[in-house]
């Protein structure tokens, strides 16, 4: 479920942070991407999907790049790992500025980041709560 591709509401597309993110994207010129899932099972390095490309889906980590309009590149890194009785999901969104705008949005958006990562850290929650179980 965390990198699902197939078709479908998931996380990492439509998760509240990322419709509004790619909205403001469009405001500001960019293309505001909607790329649908790929629809395999799994998402693989260089898939395109919602406004992220995949840099890794392997080995219990998802890493994606934003394809936005920003003074620097956006990642996120979600990271499974077993914990014994089920387990533990971790995120963590990136910015890596460019020049002195992106140093200077750097420390502005930090309260935006942080807020974008609790929703998003929810919303995938939610939907691994509520997924089926998987079929052997």
């Amino acid at each position: 479920m965390v990198a699902c591709g197939r078709p479908g509401p998931r996380w990492y597309a439509d998760a509240a942070p990322f419709v509004v993110r790619g909205a403001l994207d469009r405001l500001l010129g960019g293309a505001g991407r909607r790329w649908p899932a790929p629809d395999r099972a799994l998402l693989t390095r260089g898939d395109t999907v919602g406004f992220w490309r995949v840099v890794r889906a392997s080995g219990g980590v998802l890493d994606l790049e934003a394809v936005v309009r920003a003074p620097g590149r956006v990642t996120l890194r979600t990271e499974v790992t077993p914990d014994g009785t089920g387990a533990r999901v971790t995120q963590a969104v990136t910015f890596h500025p460019h020049g002195a705008l992106g140093a200077a949005y750097l420390l502005a958006d930090l309260p935006a980041r942080e807020t974008v990562i609790a929703l998003t850290h929810r919303r995938l929650l939610r939907d691994l709560r509520t997924a089926p179980a998987p079929t052997t």
